[in-house]
């Protein structure tokens, strides 16, 4: 038994694993692009207002619908089963948090049997299933494979003025563990970052937060998120192909210093970033503690066509924030997870 915000309650680690992504954006044509001729990804379009990239047999991983938020607007995290679904069910209703059962038509586009949708930190809503529709269609992509599994698809980077909150809102509804941090300065800002695991995988959530100021520097709700293909010859070929296409590179190929992951950063048609990676760490239970990496990289991840103007409109909405209080789900949150 372990505990979660004062209660005994079995837990949920490790039958918890990012599913897909639900992606609002008014620029289809880019990211038709972008998905399937820069990334690599099968598409299937499904209407002028839909459609969906594929990496692997789920039907669903990534599902683009029209709209005006420019961001990643709901996570869906798949279950191992029925117990786990009802147990998290549980969890969210006792405290005190809506919980909304997804319709027909939504479950078929996200390729799932149902789903149950609840509030999540930044206004990003959180998406509960246990049964994924498998394709029998093959894919039809440039990658040669992507790798998923167990550990799910990636992960997902958030920035956030209330770390500990998003760290205690992950905790009590997934179990999720810390895996480590990094301290980082980028430009005069020091950052503090926490990776949070709920499965085998390092991380599949990602929390940045500026040190000692309440100031969220991105415009998105989400800063990254991450897919990691099969082999390093994936890698090079996407590399080139975001060049090539002309899409803009945010970070160029590097090796993080914490999962070691080789990877690089792509800015999508919505203005979040990208990363493809390949060969992170994988956690082993039994003797991982968490520790604190200086710097994000140990060699590479520089930045690509950067301008003192690009700088200065970052630090502009960073201040903007200051005018208005992240959401937050104070249920869920309780008081926070403070660091280690």
């Amino acid at each position: 038994m372990t505990t979660y915000q004062g209660h005994d309650a079995p837990s949920v680690f490790g039958a918890v694993h990012l599913g897909y992504l639900v992606i609002e954006t008014n620029r289809f044509a880019d990211w038709r692009r972008f998905g399937t001729d820069a990334i690599g990804m099968h598409l299937d379009d499904l209407d002028t207002g839909l459609m969906r990239f594929r990496i692997d047999a789920h039907e669903c991983r990534f599902l683009l619908r029209r709209g005006p938020a420019e961001d990643v607007v709901a996570i869906g995290w798949h279950l191992d089963d029925h117990t786990t679904f009802e147990q998290i069910e549980a969890r969210v209703r006792a405290h005190g948090v809506p919980v909304a059962e997804g319709t027909a038509e939504e479950a078929r586009l996200r390729g799932v049997e149902r789903l149950l949708r609840f509030p999540g930190p930044k206004g990003i809503a959180q998406e509960i299933y246990t049964t994924p529709v498998l394709s029998p269609e093959p894919l039809r992509m440039l990658a040669s494979g992507w790798t998923t599994g167990d550990s799910g698809m990636g992960h997902v980077a958030i920035t956030s003025t209330r770390p500990t909150l998003m760290r205690g809102y992950f905790n009590t509804v997934f179990d999720a563990r810390l895996t480590d941090y990094i301290d980082e300065t980028i430009s005069g800002v020091k950052l503090k970052i926490r990776f949070l695991r709920v499965n085998e995988r390092h991380h599949s959530i990602a929390i940045a937060a500026v040190r000692g100021l309440p100031i969220d520097p991105v415009r998105t709700r989400v800063q990254h998120l991450n897919v990691q293909v099969a082999t390093l010859d994936d890698l090079a070929r996407s590399y080139d192909r975001v060049h090539e296409l002309g899409f803009d590179m945010a970070l160029s190929v590097g090796q993080h210093t914490n999962d070691k992951e080789l990877s690089y950063y792509a800015r999508t048609p919505s203005g979040f970033e990208w990363e493809v990676g390949w060969n992170p760490v994988v956690i082993d239970e039994t003797t991982w503690q968490p520790t604190t990496h200086q710097g994000i990289s140990i060699w590479g991840h520089t930045p690509v066509g950067r301008t003192i103007v690009d700088k200065l409109a970052q630090f502009r909405l960073g201040a903007r924030s200051l005018t208005h209080s992240e959401r937050t789900v104070p249920g869920l949150s309780g008081r926070g997870v403070p660091d280690d």
